[in-house]
């Protein structure tokens, strides 16, 4: 701790702004972490938020200094040297002090202030006081608390929970207690953050020799610094003899003068409770790679079935480029088999499909249930994403992650079949299939024509009309009936086994195509399904993350 100068104020600064900003920071982290932050350290920093708009809401420019400490260490005796009358009760009988006492310096009112702090007992000091002090008390708030290790649990009850809203701490001990475990222990190092609100008092040393009180003064320095109060000045007083009560007043002084004791206060209460917190929360985010989300896309599509509809896709181009490309003499035969896509309900043209459709007209798809080992897949992969995402985060954190990337229940598996359901699994028929058609028919149109030509010549020899009936024309030594039957009879078959070949290499495209639009609407589900509720956790944990270091900033 800074030693405060004589006739200085002099500690750490902090403006209403920056305290303002650290203790919106400290209630945006609890309210972003929420139940992944430990219960009793929320709820610690929920009360700190609270007591920081409380105490910067109270008018006045007050100094709440309290004296605290051990019994028998004097504190009554202390408080009344300070104030220059014998306001608080000195006893042998202990305790002594079961309730707090207020000695008010200066003409401002304070009794919102210490109705705040719950103090009943207030005593108004006119003038300075006694001692020599450079500059004023006006402001001072001077409290003398029960024992911190009162035999009465009330009492010790009543000390810490106004120790909890004090500005400034006089810690007062006695050459017999200066090293009291529970002291320290229960107290000073519990308050180790507040080093520039903290002042230390060794009383009655005017029981001791000269060279017994600084190696006291040493010892107890040292287990100051112990506590987590490194450097920390400790005033030797009596109040027999007035040793050090001058200085003590000074410092008292130099706190009033400074006007920002409040505020070092609660910010040390910001300060120490965001310290608190920040080992609920990493130091930083994992991320889902892309080979995690691969994995579930790919997990997710076969429980969808889409290698099924896939499949079911290329066999209904396949069928429906026959239907229109084949042979027309046998076409017919392909139009009596089911189509594939027709089986699974998924043959509608460029329908826009909502749910409210999906669940009331068309319900479910014919698709069949996921197998086993494709649901364990999507398990395995949910749990991939989970374990990825949640890498290096405090448990409570990847346990949120874990529940986020789980959807409960069958929800997830209604949203892969309506984004089956709600994908066009159909596109505009190729050019060449009616190119083909155009050709197959003209095709068997020749061999029609063709047939019936030659019918027409068996008929006229047969009712001997070959004087009347023209001669047959001929392309060489073949006639042209001939030439039409069988070229439309060759070629038509030999057309439809060509555009059966471009069918398949048109229907694996076409199977592409769709597989490509159905991993998106499935990627879709896997983002509002999964990896959005993912990020989710991850984007408060930042936010937590970001909020408690802003705060312990102060």
């Amino acid at each position: 701790m800074s030693p405060l100068l004589k006739g200085r104020a002099h500690g750490a600064t902090v403006s209403p702004e920056r305290l303002a900003a650290a203790s919106g920071a400290l209630a945006a982290a609890v309210d972003a972490g929420g139940r992944e932050l430990p219960a009793t350290e929320s709820a610690r920093a929920a009360q700190v938020v609270a007591k920081v708009g409380q105490r910067t809401g109270i008018a006045g420019a007050h100094t709440v200094v309290a004296l605290a400490g051990a019994t028998g260490s004097g504190k009554s005796s202390l408080f009344n040297a300070i104030v220059g009358a014998d306001v608080a009760t000195v006893g042998v009988r202990r305790p002594t002090t079961s309730t707090p006492t207020a000695a008010v310096w200066g003409d401002e009112p304070a009794g919102e202030l210490l109705d705040w702090l719950g103090v009943g007992s207030r005593h108004l000091v006119e003038g300075e006081g006694p001692g020599g002090q450079l500059g004023t008390l006006e402001g001072l708030v001077l409290l003398d608390l029960p024992d911190v290790d009162s035999r009465e649990s009330s009492n010790r009850d009543e000390a810490a929970r106004v120790l909890e809203l004090v500005d400034l701490f006089v810690w007062v001990t006695d050459p017999q207690k200066y090293a009291d475990a529970r002291l320290h222990d229960d107290h000073v190092a519990a308050l180790a953050a507040h080093e520039a609100v903290t002042v230390v008092v060794l009383n009655q040393a005017d029981r001791l020799a000269a060279e017994d009180v600084t190696r006291c003064r040493t010892d107890l320095v040292r287990l100051m610094e112990r506590d987590g109060v490194p450097g920390a000045t400790v005033l030797a007083t009596s109040v027999a003899s007035g040793a050090g009560l001058d200085e003590l007043r000074q410092r008292l002084a130099n706190a009033v003068a400074s006007r920002a004791t409040a505020r070092a206060r609660l910010a040390a209460d910001v300060r120490t409770v965001a310290g608190s917190l920040g080992g609920a929360v990493a130091d930083a985010e994992p991320e889902v790679d892309d080979a995690t989300r691969a994995e579930l896309l790919e997990a997710l599509a076969r429980a969808a079935g889409v290698p099924t509809v896939v499949d079911a896709v290329v066999r209904d181009y396949r069928m429906e480029a026959a239907s229109r490309t084949g042979w027309p003499l046998s076409r017919w035969v392909h139009r009596l088999r089911a189509r594939p896509l027709r089986r699974l309900r998924l043959d509608g043209r460029d329908v826009r499909v909502t749910e409210s459709d999906v669940r009331s007209v068309l319900g479910r798809s014919s698709l069949p249930p996921p197998t086993p080992a494709a649901r364990a897949a999507v398990a395995l992969a949910t749990r991939r994403v989970a374990d990825r995402a949640g890498s290096d985060l405090p448990v409570p954190w990847s346990e949120a992650v874990e529940r986020a990337a789980t959807p409960a229940g069958p929800e997830i598996g209604d949203a892969l079949d309506q984004a089956v359901v709600g994908t066009s699994l159909h596109a505009r028929p190729p050019v060449w299939w009616r190119v083909v058609g155009v050709l197959q028919s003209l095709l068997a149109a020749a061999a029609l024509v063709g047939l019936l030509w030659l019918f027409a010549y068996v008929v006229a020899g047969w009712l001997q009309l070959d004087t009347v009936v023209p001669d047959v024309p001929r392309v060489g030594a073949l006639p042209v009936p001939f030439l039409l039957l069988f070229g439309g009879l060759l070629l038509g078959p030999l057309l439809a086994l060509l555009a059966a070949w471009l069918a398949a290499v048109g229907a694996r495209r076409r199977g592409a195509v769709m597989d490509a639009r159905l991993r998106a609407s499935i990627a879709r589900v896997a983002d509002a399904e999964v990896l959005a509720p993912v990020r989710l956790v991850l984007e408060r944990h930042a936010a937590t993350r970001t909020a408690l270091r802003r705060a312990a900033e102060v």
